[in-house]
């Protein structure tokens, strides 16, 4: 996987819901490096009048916009999410917006001298978003820390947790794709130990 920046170094993050991304991201922008997070670039690309949010009102109605033409995000859900191949067809439209606007951000980064930015992708193999990357980075946990996280996090039952989970990638799925793993069940200082040893590598080798 290797990206275009010149010295310049992404690194992808990975890895399934509730399996520590945030702890890994966090201590990242601690140590000074950019992190472009997939999620809030999203929300950013499917704000009102947006193209991405003009082509999702054409595949899925246009009921799905709001009066002041803002998304009704638990609309498009209950219809995205309804099948497999509706969720595909969510997926052709949005990701390819969410992976420009990212990659804008990541040359952004790069123009500001910053040696290395994270790319904080849930789905980034799905996605495509591996090729912005110089390296990647999987998170992992048991799925009993998982579940745990996600109740408490999103105030959801065990039975809609399951539900998340289930309807995610096995582990092996980013471990087998990605070039690092960190065990995101440990404690908090752990986590940046891994972290730290892992970045610190990726950017020896940059040299």
């Amino acid at each position: 996987m290797k990206s275009e920046h010149g010295g310049f170094t992404v690194i992808g993050i990975t890895g399934q819901t509730g399996a520590g991304k945030s702890t890994v991201c966090d201590y990242m922008k601690q140590c000074g490096l950019a992190v472009v997070n997939a999620d809030a670039v999203a929300r950013e690309v499917m704000g009102a009048g947006s193209p991405c949010l003009r082509e999702l009102a054409e595949v899925f109605g246009a009921d799905i916009l709001r009066p002041d033409g803002s998304l009704d995000r638990k609309c498009l859900a209950r219809r995205a999410f309804a099948s497999k191949e509706a969720t595909g067809q969510l997926n052709r439209v949005t990701h390819p917006h969410i992976l420009r606007r990212s990659e804008e951000y990541l040359r952004a980064a790069g123009e500001q001298g910053i040696r290395a930015a994270i790319l904080d992708a849930p789905q980034l193999f799905e996605s495509g978003g591996e090729v912005l990357c110089d390296k990647v980075i999987a998170v992992t946990a048991p799925e009993s820390v998982r579940l745990s996280r996600i109740m408490q996090r999103d105030g959801i039952t065990e039975a809609e947790a399951r539900l998340r989970i289930g309807a995610q990638h096995p582990e092996a799925y980013y471990t087998q794709q990605a070039d690092y793993t960190i065990d995101g069940s440990a404690d908090v200082r752990d986590v940046q130990r891994q972290t730290e040893c892992i970045i610190r590598g990726i950017l020896e080798q940059r040299k």
